[in-house]
């Protein structure tokens, strides 16, 4: 009897730990970092604290004075950000983080090594920014310094080819810069010219070598935009922006083999649209897509044994231009960052469908166009 009344503490003990592990988790609050272009009434990079209990935002601060610190990326010990100076520009700014406040403090500025800085993310050992230039059709690694200080450039990349489209594929476009879970094979979607390069990088020069193979090619005019890989490691996803397409990729060490390719809309929309964003839930069940023109969110599930992609639905993104949006590291919710409508909007997640409802919440920021996550310190 004794023996049985200890067993029982003891599991009540255990089972008591592990929910209060599971409430301190799950009552984290985050901070939410907002990169915006700074053409109408922007001042620069907005903060906001995020309660996932309740799906609600506080604002927290601005760094102003920052001309369209559009995309953004965070280090991996998340005391630093990053952000490109979007549309014309041809440079990056990094911030030291307040991880209470969440306030961005300037540290410096440096080229991006290429006009039209759209896309940049650090890799794992914090020591490497890439940034991938649109307009110039480049990309450059720039180093970064242990107080978080970008220096100059040790390689900038020059994508050179074309296309079919007339207009917007005359030249090269690089549009983002994705590393592997492995660190080291870096892929680079070109709308430019159809083509996703590969190259290696090597993390203790922040040198990239041509990748073998060197490329991987898309439909024809389907503009190769941003891309995600699967939780599990084995698969990898991009979206293409003019073709309105998402393609499915087998993944190994330095090559990607396409086994399936979707449309991100419906049979019987015939309007313009250019597809943009593309994220996969942290559980790995679904991947989303945006649709700028149709303002909409393409929902598929994911066979995490074959990663192939079954249509669930679509959403309204009520807005305009979703050019961007995440999923909070909960799971919970989607934050759509709608740049035409100054607006964020939230929805909550179902976790089992993978379907979105609206909350009736939002954000208004002008011209929002990336989002980024940080835990808050309390």
């Amino acid at each position: 009897m004794k023996k049985l009344f200890l067993f029982v503490l003891l599991s009540y003990t255990v089972s008591a730990q592990s929910l209060s592990k599971r409430e301190s988790k799950s009552t984290t609050e985050y901070h939410l970092y907002v990169g915006t272009y700074t053409l109408r009434t922007s001042e620069g990079i907005y903060v906001y604290r995020f309660n996932p209990q309740i799906g609600d935002f506080a604002p927290a601060g601005v760094a102003k004075g920052i001309k369209n610190p559009s995309f953004l990326a965070i280090s991996p010990n998340q005391q630093f950000l990053y952000a490109a100076e979007g549309k014309s520009g041809e440079s990056v700014r990094s911030f030291s983080i307040d991880r209470q406040s969440g306030q961005l403090t300037l540290l410096n500025v440096e080229s991006s090594g290429g006009l039209g800085p759209t896309h940049l993310m650090v890799d794992k050992t914090g020591k490497w920014l890439l940034v991938g230039n649109y307009t110039a059709g480049s990309l450059s690694c720039l180093p970064i310094q242990q107080d978080g200080r970008l220096g100059k450039a040790v390689q900038t990349i020059q994508h050179t080819g074309s296309s079919l489209h007339p207009e917007r594929q005359r030249e090269p476009h690089v549009h983002s810069v994705n590393l592997a879970p492995n660190n080291r094979d870096l892929f680079v979607p070109d709308l430019g010219t159809d083509k996703i390069m590969t190259y290696l990088l090597n993390d203790q020069t922040g040198q990239l070598t041509p990748g073998s193979p060197p490329f991987t090619t898309v439909e024809p005019s389907s503009g190769p935009r941003h891309f995600d890989f699967h939780p599990n490691g084995r698969y990898a996803y991009v979206i293409q922006e003019m073709g309105g397409l998402i393609t499915g990729f087998r993944y190994k060490p330095g090559e990607l083999t396409p086994f399936q390719t979707v449309k991100t809309l419906p049979d019987d929309y015939t309007g313009l649209n250019t597809s943009a964003d593309i994220h996969i839930s942290p559980d790995g069940r679904f991947l989303y897509g945006s649709n700028r023109g149709h303002e909409s969110l393409v929902i598929y599930s994911i066979d995490s044994e074959t990663g192939q992609l079954t249509y669930v639905g679509h959403q309204s993104v009520n807005g305009k231009t979703p050019r961007n949006f995440t999923i909070d590291p909960t799971g919970n919710y989607v934050l759509v960052a709608n740049q035409d409508t100054d607006n964020i909007t939230l929805f909550k997640r179902d976790h089992y469908t993978g379907k979105l409802t609206p909350t009736g919440k939002e954000i208004s920021v002008s011209m929002p166009v990336c989002l980024k996550w940080l835990p808050a310190i309390p």
